[in-house]
């Protein structure tokens, strides 16, 4: 085991520039919180597996606009909701909450 020892000066500036770049981090990312609202975003794969869908039919969708969708970065994400509502109109009396069928 090693041990290295500092002045607590250093210790204490090294504290104060970390809790400065929390409270910068915090800062960026609260005004975001109102445009996600809570709600939860898939990436393709997550909706392709919650949906037991190919990438092909995914984009089916998306041509169709049965299932709306934003780009961030070249990636495109969805809306559980949106998923769910889908899910919901194709499989109405098969679905539970979780996107998986009873079957």
């Amino acid at each position: 085991m090693e041990v290295i020892a500092i002045q607590k000066s250093v210790l204490n500036g090294m504290k104060n520039e970390l809790e400065a770049l929390l409270e910068l981090t915090e800062n960026a990312t609260r005004k975001y919180n109102p445009i996600f609202k809570g709600e939860q975003w898939l990436d393709n794969q997550e909706v392709c597996l919650m949906m037991n869908i190919t990438k092909r039919t995914l984009q089916t969708y998306k041509d169709k606009g049965l299932l709306p969708y934003s780009r961030l970065n070249r990636k495109n994400y969805y809306k559980r909701s949106d998923v769910q509502a889908l899910l919901d109109a194709v499989h109405p009396n098969n679905t539970n909450n979780n996107g998986f069928t009873d079957e």
